[in-house]
């Protein structure tokens, strides 16, 4: 349910974050590499100065009159070949398939991958160890290329829609940000990847209605909560003789995940981590590759659930590693806090941070100089900053930049922990960025210093941050954005965004915070406050105590949290209490209702988009993880779903959704139609015909969905002082 769509961040972050995300940094951390103009090109540190390594020309095939279009790129180990990535096709959310092309950069021959395949159907394609061959997947079956003889070997063939080899299946990939199915072992000679038995999954049918004259199916593979997993096998390829050997893991595969799984560096051994259906217990196995033997080295438990890596890192591939592979960095809540753990092969765990403090994201391991970076804020859940810690635990953390500007620091690292992109932004401040050499965090270009901008900057304050207590006793922090010319004598209405749900928070001091991107014109010239509140199960830095109270009571818990500190504003003189209004999206939507439905007296009008309406329908991994099985407590569901109290409606709803939405189906807003025409509830509906969960496809979609938005907001909750 996760508000993945949202407009949440302006254009302008979301450029930032782009253009952080296609730096790749040689090998030694002292250039880095990104698309340019068609062209690859690389920019050594400190100087900038930039080389072209990949030109049009080279990236023109044979008889063709342009160039590859590059999505993306990867160079051999050697740096001899680069593959490169084109006419990609989206799965579900992203661009994963597509055409893969090796260009050696020694003598400019270009040949595309997967010859007599079919158009955009290769995936996650990558060199082996000595880049000699490269393996793929496609139509769910997995291949080596050898790059000499352009042979291509099946070391799969049972693969379909529905038995998934190499790559996942739609939960997996939903919920546990799961893709890339496959690993080349260190030597090269085998490749371990996951294979995914969906055949046991029922799908879920959407119809499309809009794309010919007859209507016709399009289904999904969904596991709704309460059914069981698809089941998994963890299977090792000797690619030279074919052979697959399936690894002997503990436990029911259809009543448990694996979610992440890697080489142990210069071994045949294979590492995982394993969790159980309810997702609180996990255990850290290693595999004999060679003889499918495994070994539990750790286990965690908890009494809600456990994150897996997605929380803290930018990929979900990829292991720690230290001292070539004989310890691990690890994760882990147990004390209460998201804290950094080393650990050796054997299980045994030193805690490296220390204090009443999270974690929130490791941006680089600097082994030779002993330090792990991390990004955190101790003093202000809603900020972010960036920290280092010694390696062997000796010394308490270190602000990297001292007295930082209050607000929003990102950072990409070079692998030798000399230099930095450094980006910063609050949530009055547009974002900043500058290169920085790390050790002194000065600027590599004293004109792009964030410190000499922001010594010049006019500030203004348009977003304000504040805390409420409400009567449960529970501190809320939030948001709000008044009119412009306010006057403290008047009452305004108060419109607030809100989300609630444990994969997202809305209060953050970064920019983009304020700004409603389904909102035509400016809320605060209209004369509306905007505003929003966190409640408890929301990401936010504050302890797992905060972040876990949520546990088997979305819908509950949160709905509170947030009723009561609308409770508390309220009672603020400028805010007019006829005119309260909330809207939010997916998770949100999810939010709005329930808000209206169970608080009646609080909220005049809501909007509300593409929402669970019912607990039942949605998927098994996040709806299991945050509530526990149906068949243990089928209660907590009901009393979290929305459905459930639609007959309270009094106020205004807009309720939003779209047809072809494979994420929360169209089956939610047709359940809770339903129930308000039993209580004969009125209500605006609107469908969108065959879109998705972001109710973004079709010419016009989103200025017609904004244009809904805003005039059933002025309508019903007018705008203005009074």
């Amino acid at each position: 349910m996760k508000n993945k769509k949202l407009l949440l961040l302006s254009f302008l972050i979301l450029t930032t974050l782009a253009q952080a995300q296609q730096i790749r940094w040689t090998k030694d951390g002292n250039a880095y590499t990104r698309t340019e103009g068609g062209e690859v090109v690389a920019y050594t540190l400190p100087t900038q100065q930039k080389t072209t390594l990949i030109t049009k020309a080279q990236l023109t095939p044979k008889g063709a009159e342009k160039p590859l279009n590059v999505r993306s790129y990867t160079l051999s180990n050697d740096d001899s070949k680069a593959l490169i990535y084109t006419n990609t096709k989206q799965v579900w959310r992203y661009d994963t398939r597509g055409d893969y092309w090796v260009l050696d950069l020694k003598t400019n021959a270009l040949y595309q991958l997967g010859q007599g395949k079919p158009a955009s159907s290769l995936m996650f394609a990558k060199f082996s160890p000595d880049g000699s061959k490269v393996a793929y997947v496609s139509e769910h079956n997995l291949f080596v290329e050898d790059l000499a003889t352009k042979k291509i070997k099946a070391l799969t063939t049972n693969g379909t829609r529905r038995m998934i080899n190499g790559t996942f299946d739609w939960v997996y990939e939903e919920e546990f940000a799961c893709r890339d199915g496959f690993r080349w072992s260190p030597d090269g000679k085998s490749i371990a990847y996951w294979q995914i038995d969906a055949t046991k999954i029922r799908d879920f049918l959407m119809i499309n209605n809009t794309d010919s004259i007859y209507s016709y199916n399009v289904p999904v593979e969904y596991p709704k909560v309460g059914e069981s997993p698809s089941p998994y096998k963890i299977l090792v390829a000797n690619i030279a003789t074919g052979k697959t050997l399936q690894m002997s893991i503990d436990g029911d595969p259809q009543q448990t995940y694996v979610p992440r799984m890697e080489w142990v560096p210069n071994t045949n051994d294979i590492i995982i981590q394993q969790l159980n259906r309810k997702q609180n217990q996990s255990k850290i196995i290693i595999c004999q590759a060679f003889t499918g033997k495994t070994k539990t080295i750790s286990t965690e438990s908890d009494e809600a659930w456990i994150d897996t890596k997605e929380r803290w890192a930018d990929e979900q591939e990829g292991w720690e590693w230290l001292k070539g592979g004989k310890e691990f960095l690890w994760v882990s809540e147990k004390d209460g806090w998201r804290h950094i753990y080393k650990m050796d092969l054997n299980g045994k765990e030193t805690l490296l941070t220390k204090g009443n403090y999270d974690i929130v994201h490791i941006p680089l391991i600097d082994e030779a100089n002993g330090y792990v970076y991390f990004t955190g804020s101790p003093q202000n859940a809603l900020q972010n900053y960036l920290f280092r810690i010694k390696l062997d635990g000796s010394a308490e953390m270190q602000p990297v930049l001292p007295n930082a500007p209050s607000g929003t620091h990102n950072y990409v690292l070079s692998p030798n922990g000399k230099f930095a992109r450094h980006s910063f932004s609050s949530a009055n401040i547009a974002p900043m960025t500058e290169w920085i050499t790390l050790a002194d965090h000065s600027p590599l270009n004293e004109k792009e210093s964030i410190v000499s901008k922001l010594a010049n900057l006019k500030i203004n304050k348009r977003v304000e941050f504040f805390k409420v207590k409400t009567e449960d006793g529970i501190d809320i922090e939030g948001w709000m954005v008044k009119p412009v010319n306010f006057d403290s004598t008047k009452r305004y209405p108060i419109v607030f965004n809100v989300y609630g749900e444990p994969a997202a928070a809305t209060v953050k001091d970064s920019y983009g915070t304020g700004m409603n991107g389904l909102y035509n014109g400016d809320m605060a010239k209209d004369g509306y406050i905007y505003a929003s509140v966190d409640n408890r199960g929301t990401p936010l830095p504050r302890g797992r105590a905060w972040r876990k109270a949520i546990y088997r009571k979305i819908g509950v818990v949160n709905i509170r949290d947030q009723a009561m500190a609308v409770k508390e504003i309220r009672k603020w003189k400028y805010v007019d209490t006829t005119r309260v209004a909330v809207h939010g999206w997916s998770g949100g939507g999810s939010s709005t209702l329930n808000l209206l439905f169970q608080y009646p007296q609080f909220y005049q009008t809501g909007i509300s988009v593409a929402a669970v309406g019912n607990q039942l329908c949605y998927d098994n991994i996040y709806q299991e993880r945050y509530m526990g099985l149906p068949q243990e407590n089928r209660e907590d569901f009901v009393n979290g779903s929305p459905i459930t109290y639609a007959k309270n409606l009094v106020g205004n709803l807009l309720y939003i959704h779209g047809t072809g939405d494979d994420n929360v189906h169209y089956q939610n807003a047709e359940m809770l139609v339903n129930e308000l025409i039993k209580h004969n509830r009125q209500f605006q509906f609107m469908p969108y015909p065959n879109r998705s969960h972001g109710i973004y496809e079709g010419e016009g979609t989103r200025k017609h969905l904004n244009t809904l938005f805003t005039n059933y907001l002025k309508q019903n909750c007018p705008p203005g002082g009074r």
